[in-house]
């Protein structure tokens, strides 16, 4: 991805650099050839010399901040309804179409960078080349593919009869041969990240809730060293305490959701130092909305489970010194793409969290999770300029991030992606 040439220098605002530090009321960035060379107060920046050739943006009062980062993230997700909507709604085709069109969108909404949370084929991959090569707009991603579960687990909706197998979306194991077999077929698609499903959820109510197991732990060990072997890390959809432990004593990088951690797990966790990304709107949607799409009370009533417990492990990690990131599974009728920044919202309103608290949540750390925390994710210098301009105080109302009308500016390495000055308003 190309960066900007030349200087930036963007002023009035307060400066919330991502790292966790106070907020700087009087704030400035000097970005010079998409790099930051400062942020900081006014009173210590640098003098630049303003010619024709410096380009100015002003804050408006407002908040200047890095870029966001959605860390679960579904390209290739649209218009869900139900389980099959996943793979065999639309022609893989019109899904890769779909998903440049949520790449811009997310980029659009602040969000300059993403990690894939599983993808269908292996459009994520190829979405990734085309945002690094500057052929469409998007956030910078961490690509993933087909994700792996177990044979007769949550994702093994199809049934045989069909004939039609799950290979678009997932690769159905039995045992750690197979596991192993999986992951080198991700390997040779290229992928940064495996996605598994250690567990269920509520959305299979029936035989495969959110207290079950979908993989054994030989199949989850088998995944992660080939995994590692190849240079590759490993998440995991966890939702049951057991499927929790499994994946961490298994080696894996991060887990998704993270929902039902009793103080054993959480012990390892934190020894592990892994990150977890609970996706927790994703729940409350699906009790606000779910009625209305046709949902099942059985499963409304597994979402409000998953949601208190989800809300209390995620208070608990932060509270003990564990890392979390924010997104999560958009995509879905109920939760949209363009929705991501309601789950910042979310976990200050619901949750609990300081404002502060969940910006570092959702640029440090989801940097982090990406493998990239050197090189964006906070506003300091030698980082890459992804930044955003925010006309409004996010640590006062945070749902101005939901609102694009008030993002000014969204930047990658320092050049104007999106936002009222691309407008040129």
């Amino acid at each position: 991805m190309k960066t900007a040439t030349g200087t930036i220098v963007i002023r009035n605002g307060q400066l919330v650099d991502g790292t966790g530090g106070p907020a700087i009321p009087n704030g400035i960035v000097v970005i010079r050839d998409g790099r930051i060379e400062f942020a900081g107060g006014v009173a210590d920046a640098p003098v630049v010399e303003i010619t024709e050739d410096v380009t100015e943006i002003d804050a408006c009062g407002g908040t200047i901040m890095p870029g966001l980062v959605e860390a679960h993230f579904h390209s290739t997700y649209f218009n869900v309804a139900s389980l099959e909507d996943l793979d065999i709604k639309y022609p893989v085709e019109y899904v890769t179409i779909l998903a440049a069109c949520n790449a811009k969108l997310a980029l659009e909404c602040g969000y300059t960078a993403a990690r894939s949370g599983g993808s269908l084929f292996n459009i994520d991959y190829w979405l990734k080349k085309a945002i690094d090569k500057d052929q469409i707009p998007g956030p910078r991603m961490a690509s993933s593919g087909r994700e792996i579960c177990g044979v007769g687990g949550l994702m093994d909706w199809n049934p045989d009869f069909r004939k039609i197998g799950m290979d678009g979306l997932v690769l159905l194991v039995n045992g750690p041969d197979e596991a192993r077999s999986a992951v080198r077929k991700l390997v040779k698609d290229g992928v940064e990240w495996v996605k598994t499903y250690p567990t269920g959820d509520a959305a299979a109510p029936d035989v495969n809730d959110h207290h079950t197991l979908c993989m054994t732990f030989d199949e989850m060990h088998a995944v992660v060293a080939t995994a590692h072997n190849h240079g590759m890390k490993v998440t995991g959809h966890c939702r049951a305490t057991a499927g929790i432990k499994n994946a961490l004593l298994a080696g894996y990088d991060s887990l998704e959701h993270g929902t039902f951690m009793d103080n054993e797990t959480l012990e390892l966790l934190l020894e592990r130092d892994v990150p977890v990304v609970p996706a927790l709107y994703f729940e409350l949607a699906s009790i606000e909305q779910g009625p209305a799409v046709g949902m099942g009370q059985k499963v409304i009533d597994g979402h409000r489970e998953t949601l208190e417990g989800g809300a209390e492990s995620a208070r608990r990690i932060l509270a003990t010194g564990g890392r979390l990131g924010m997104g999560g599974d958009y995509g879905f009728a109920w939760n949209p793409h363009g929705d991501y920044a309601k789950e910042l919202a979310f976990f200050v309103d619901y949750v609990g969290f300081s404002a502060m608290d969940t910006i570092v949540c959702a640029t440090k750390t989801g940097a982090e999770i990406m493998g990239r925390g050197d090189e964006f994710g906070t506003l300091e210098s030698g980082k890459l300029a992804d930044v955003l301009v925010v006309d409004g105080d996010v640590l006062a109302d945070i749902s101005i991030l939901q609102n694009r009308s008030k993002l000014i500016a969204i930047m990658q390495g320092g050049i104007i992606k999106a936002g009222r000055v691309s407008r040129g308003q």
